[in-house]
């Protein structure tokens, strides 16, 4: 089983500017993944809330995922607790952003997770969650 955790304001995908993140909703686009790998359980939560992040890497992240991907978004250039959950379980986590963060402000230029995620893709747009999915199984 894959998890996907996206965090704050994903829940806006599609709606949130669609200049920067598209037109779709990641709703929209979860069947396509599964299309993408019927043979993979992959499973989707969002939350606005920092501490679900942490406590679904906890509950996920000592084998009972084969893999998480996470789309921290805002708290990606700001959690030091959500690194550290990161940094203390046992299953990869593959750090996903939509955007290419390096070309938007500075602020986002730099995110907390990267050194502590075991791969990061930035600024494929939705299809970063397939190539997540993809770098996962071949691992």
């Amino acid at each position: 089983m894959i998890l996907i955790i996206n965090g704050p304001n994903l829940n806006l995908l599609g709606k949130r500017e669609p200049e920067i993140y598209g037109h779709r909703s990641f709703s929209d686009y979860l069947p396509d993944l599964h299309a993408a790998f019927p043979e993979e359980e992959l499973c989707y939560e969002q939350t606005n809330h920092e501490g679900r992040i942490i406590d679904l890497l906890q509950a996920f992240g000592f084998g009972q995922a084969e893999g998480i991907i996470l789309n921290a978004a805002g708290y990606s250039h700001t959690s030091v607790s959500i690194r550290d959950a990161i940094a203390a379980i046992e299953t990869p986590v593959v750090e996903v952003h939509i955007s290419d963060i390096r070309k938007r402000e500075p602020f986002r230029h730099t995110s907390l997770l990267t050194d502590v995620c075991a791969h990061t893709i930035i600024g494929h747009g939705l299809d970063g969650y397939r190539q997540a999915v993809d770098w996962l199984i071949s691992k």
